[in-house]
């Protein structure tokens, strides 16, 4: 039974260090992610997705926070210094920036393990009991505290956070976990084709969420372990996790709904129509992700931009927008919107009709375009009456990438505009 008293989880939060994992490119992601970490990806009309995992661990207690960089770190690092470096180190909290530094070994981050293993003196300095090591490319709201307390009071080596998904669409994308019915790992498969299937759930398999708790002597431990084995990938799901599940407690943790014990939300945003689809259920009435909870906000850094703007009010020329999401900034001038999410800064001009839609921030659509499921990348200058996602052959020919869903992605150089 755990402690449900809210001071045993503050002391335990007090006693962790997370370690934030946000050097990843997002390969899947294509063009998207060419000129930015996947982390630094905008999501959700106004907010990055490192933001998601930062704003749980705050909003959890968990206040000493490093952020794991390496791959095109520059928009992700500027996001972090802008929005997250007023935390006050002499309270003892801090989100600092951690890229690859060559302290321990000649090379950059070689893998998930490799990026905790080099940065081991900055965790001895902090000398926290237990180590919270995230992914910092998922989309979710979580309670770190109750998967600490599940951690102290199983008396678990290593617990890994996990959720229930199904098996067709873990296969050959998701870690998934064996266990037995005390939920203790009994094996690790790092993306296999076949899934093994949950014993209380048919069609169903646990999947990791890419977040562990380790006791802190036993983490350094296993990285230094790993660091020696020259037939290592160095990475938590490929090595270290399937090498200690034999002789170590090592527990997975299901992420629920407290309210109705069901798989909790956690999207995996690393497709392009992953990205795409999980922005769209943010437009409906009643999406799964509530992003309006002031109980569990998620802090962002924005500029100070003036309210949306909705303009022309005539029978064939009338600026609005239904069904969507309009950020800051946003001009909507005589066209119409169905459907959508408008970043901040974005300028649609008349007679333009946006469908199912997602549009990256300074984005400018001009006037008579038709855009139809897609996404459009910052700063993109849509010429006038363009069309997109109506054809897919035609959109392909023009160098755009067309999805197996049917998405279609539209960047700058694809227009051949080039960046400053």
């Amino acid at each position: 039974m755990l402690d449900p008293n809210s001071r045993y989880v503050s002391r335990l939060t007090r006693d962790t260090m997370a370690l934030i994992l946000a050097g990843g490119r997002g390969s899947r992601l294509h063009e998207l992610t060419d000129w930015r970490a996947k982390p630094a990806l905008h999501f959700g009309g106004k907010f990055r997705i490192i933001d998601f995992p930062l704003s749980n661990c705050v909003n959890s207690g968990i206040r000493r926070i490093g952020v794991l960089t390496q791959y095109k770190a520059h928009s992700l690092i500027r996001h972090l210094v802008r929005g997250w470096s007023h935390f006050k180190k002499e309270l003892g909290e801090y989100v600092e920036i951690l890229p690859a530094s060559q302290r321990y070994s000649p090379n950059w981050y070689q893998g998930t393990a490799d990026a905790i293993y080099q940065n081991l003196d900055i965790i001895l300095d902090e000398a926290p009991k237990y180590v919270m090591v995230l992914s910092g490319d998922h989309v979710y709201q979580m309670d770190y505290g109750s998967m600490l307390a599940y951690h102290v009071e199983s008396g678990a080596d290593l617990t890994v956070s996990c959720i229930e998904v199904p098996i067709e669409e873990a296969a050959g994308a998701f870690g998934v976990m064996t266990v037995d019915n005390q939920n203790r790992i009994l094996r690790f498969d790092e993306k296999p084709k076949n899934p093994s299937e949950l014993p209380d759930q048919k069609g169903m398999t646990l999947a990791s969420m890419g977040n562990y708790i380790f006791n802190t002597e036993f983490l350094f431990e296993q990285l230094r372990q790993d660091a020696e084995d020259p037939d290592s990938e160095h990475d938590f799901g490929k090595n270290i996790i399937p090498k200690i599940i034999k002789n170590s407690n090592v527990l997975a943790y299901r992420f629920r709904d407290h309210d109705t014990d069901q798989a909790s939300y956690w999207r995996d945003v690393g497709t392009l129509d992953s990205f795409w689809q999980a922005n769209m259920e943010l437009v409906e009435p009643s999406p799964a992700l509530n992003l309006y909870n002031h109980d569990w906000p998620i802090w962002t850094y924005q500029t100070h931009l003036p309210p949306a703007k909705f303009v022309f009010n005539d029978d064939d020329r009338r600026g609005y927008a239904v069904d969507s999401m309009v950020s800051g900034g946003c001009v909507i001038s005589g066209g119409k919107i169905n459907k959508s999410l408008l970043f901040s800064d974005v300028h649609v001009h008349s007679f333009t009709d946006i469908e199912q839609s997602v549009i990256l921030p300074e984005a400018e659509i001009h006037r008579s375009a038709k855009i139809k499921r897609a996404i459009i990348d910052s700063a993109c200058k849509i010429p006038e009456g363009m069309v997109i996602g109506h054809d897919h052959e035609h959109d392909a020919a023009r160098g755009f990438r067309v999805t197996k869903k049917g998405v279609v992605l539209v960047t700058r150089e694809m227009l051949g505009q080039q960046r400053p």
